[in-house]
């Protein structure tokens, strides 16, 4: 397996960036090109928020019940799962403690 080296650290490249608290910034930029790596999409639901499965009822937008998703809703629903486990296996213990009860990647 390919790793990098980094202030002594080996990192793995299948594994995030590692944050604890400290140095945001350079987390923060390194997790962006992580994440971009994986799957853009994911960096999408990021950025703007999960797709909520929607139908048309009366000409307005309306948010589906969970017994009417098909295989393409529950794809979409998933990235933003894939997303917020790629976030939280970077996090330490106390960040994770921070942003463990929000919903969606782009609250956390």
């Amino acid at each position: 397996m390919a790793t990098f080296f980094n202030d002594n650290i080996s990192q793995s490249i299948n594994k995030p960036p590692s944050f604890d608290g400290n140095n945001y910034c350079y987390w923060k930029t390194r997790m962006t090109i992580f994440i971009r790596s994986l799957d853009y999409q994911l960096w999408n639901i990021i950025t703007n928020g999960p797709d909520i499965p929607t139908k048309i009822i009366n000409g307005q937008k309306v948010s589906k019940l969970d017994s009417e998703y098909n295989d393409h809703d529950y794809k979409l629903l998933q990235l933003n799962a894939k997303a917020k486990h790629v976030i939280f296996r970077a996090l330490s213990p106390s960040e994770f403690s921070r942003v463990s009860s929000l919903d969606s990647a782009k609250e956390i």
